[in-house]
């Protein structure tokens, strides 16, 4: 797992989701799950678990994705603990965090995803990419008012 925003964000795999304790230690009181091929993860009562399926690559269907990225914004915005994580946390959980990080700090996607990309690997699929980007130049995220 790694803190994208300090005590605030974090990108985590499915493995390091799916430890509950390691989750709690740092704080975490959110999780948004985008892993399609992953089953659900059963936290604590107190835990928010969002689990919105997106595939790791092309034909997601936009009001998930819009979802997703919408939720990331809002939980930072109001300063929630949050994990996103994917599989194998290095394409959609990036991805994400990144498209959520465009639209709380008003700048452009690809500038988002550099600064995720700072933090460690990442290898989002050109598919999922082209849809964040054009979800957010086509005001597909437009009733974000942070």
């Amino acid at each position: 797992m790694r803190e994208i925003l300090p005590q605030l964000l974090w990108i985590g795999n499915a493995r390091a989701a799916r430890d509950v304790t390691g989750v709690l230690d740092r704080g975490i009181t959110a999780v948004v799950d985008p892993a399609l091929e992953e089953p659900p993860i059963s936290y604590p009562r107190d835990i928010v678990y969002c689990r919105l399926p997106i595939l790791d690559g092309e034909d997601n269907q936009p009001a998930v994705l819009q979802t997703a990225l919408l939720t990331v914004a809002r939980f930072i915005q109001g300063d929630i603990p949050t994990l996103v994580a994917c599989s194998g946390g290095m394409s959609r959980s990036p991805a994400v965090v990144a498209g959520a990080l465009s639209l709380v700090k008003a700048c452009p996607f690809a500038e988002a995803l550099r600064q995720v990309a700072a933090t460690g690997p990442c290898d989002v699929a050109p598919g999922l990419w082209n849809e964040i980007q054009h979800l957010l130049e086509q005001g597909g995220a437009e009733s974000y008012s942070g």
